[in-house]
Formats: C-alpha cells, sequence, structure tokens
C-alpha cells in the first residue's frame, strides 16, 4: 500500500493559524501519510518541489479583512508557474482557516481556496462533517461546532494567543488531515488499479 504524501502549505500571522496546520498534520500522520508543512511566507525552491510531488495539497491561512492573508495571496499568484503546466493537476486539495469572528468571512477565504484549487485542476476535499453544535443537545465541544462544510474553520478570540485555539477546531482540523489521507488513498489506490 502507496503512503499518501499530504503538503499543508500554509500562512500564520500570529500562531493561531500555525496551530491549525499542526493538527491537520497530527491527524493526517495518524491516518499514515508523509506529511510535510510548509509556510508559504519563507516557501524555498525544495518545498515548491514537495508541493509538486504531493498527492495532495491542504491550503491554509488566517482570514483578514474577509480572505486569506496577503502572505497567501502572494504564493497564490506565485503558483501560476505550476497553472501554466498543469503540474498539479488531478492532485487532491483543501482548506483551513481561523479569525477572530464566530462567522469573520471565514467562508470566503475558503471559497477563495477551492477556486485556487479549481484553477489548478485538483478535486476538493470537503470536511464531511454534520454540523455540530446546533440542537439544545450540542456544545461548543462538537466537531465542526462553526457548521462549516467546505473544509476547518476556527475561531479564536482577537486578544488570546495561539494557546487558546479552541479544542474542538483542533480537533475538526485533525478530522480534516485524517480525511484528506484517506481519500488520497483511495485515488492512489484506483490509478494503481487502473494502471495495472
Amino acid at each position: 500500500m502507496t503512503t499518501p504524501v499530504v503538503a499543508i502549505a500554509y500562512h500564520s500571522g500570529y500562531g493561531h493559524t500555525a496551530v491549525l496546520a499542526e493538527a491537520v498534520r497530527d491527524g493526517a500522520v495518524d491516518a499514515g501519510a508523509e506529511v510535510h508543512l510548509i509556510k508559504v511566507d519563507e516557501i524555498t525552491d525544495e518545498q515548491w518541489a514537495l508541493l509538486d510531488r504531493a498527492d495532495a495539497i491542504v491550503f491554509g491561512s488566517p482570514t483578514y479583512m474577509g480572505t486569506a492573508s496577503g502572505a497567501f495571496h502572494v504564493f497564490a499568484e506565485a503558483s501560476s508557474k505550476r497553472w501554466f503546466g498543469q503540474d498539479w493537476k488531478d492532485k487532491l486539495a483543501a482548506g483551513f482557516t481561523n479569525s477572530g469572528s464566530k462567522s469573520g468571512d471565514k467562508l470566503h477565504t475558503l471559497q477563495f481556496f477551492q477556486i485556487l484549487a479549481a484553477q489548478h485542476g485538483m478535486h476538493w476535499v470537503n470536511l464531511g462533517l454534520h454540523p455540530g453544535w446546533n440542537n439544545s443537545a450540542g456544545s461548543e465541544h462538537d466537531l465542526n461546532r462553526l457548521g462549516v462544510f467546505a473544509g476547518a474553520a476556527a475561531q479564536t478570540n482577537v486578544d488570546e494567543g495561539p494557546e487558546a485555539v479552541h479544542k474542538s477546531d483542533i480537533a475538526t482540523a485533525e478530522h480534516l488531515g485524517r480525511r484528506v489521507t484517506e481519500t488520497a488513498r483511495t485515488f492512489t489506490a484506483g490509478r494503481t488499479s487502473l494502471a495495472a
């Protein structure tokens, strides 16, 4: 059985999104992936090559002013070199984000990631969870407590540091890492079967 390669390309302004990136990594490792964390504002040629050979790329950024951070946008534009050659076509993609508000227009950041992935011809992996904390028996400790379907979304108070990232949001990000890895394994097995 082939080990899926998952790359997590992210930017973190104050450390909150880095906590989520590490949680995605932990979930992916738990599911059997080879995982690479890549800070997009410090990306090297070797890390671009890692993205090129990955089975899945998980995009992550804080939501600033209703979209991904400026540093992530710089990375997205730099990825156009891969777009010309369709280098990332048929890879898997997924995403996660954090903002200070419960909504904070995080969905727009995830949709930005989805469009970026679509332009590259990638296949989007959604969260695959029902919303939590939406009935009288639920609580803020439910997975997907913010009720987002497109990816892993987190909320952290603006006056608190990375240590305050909600445990449920961390667990939801771990779930996303496992789901991406399991989907990558299925895709890899399918390609291998078709090539046989």
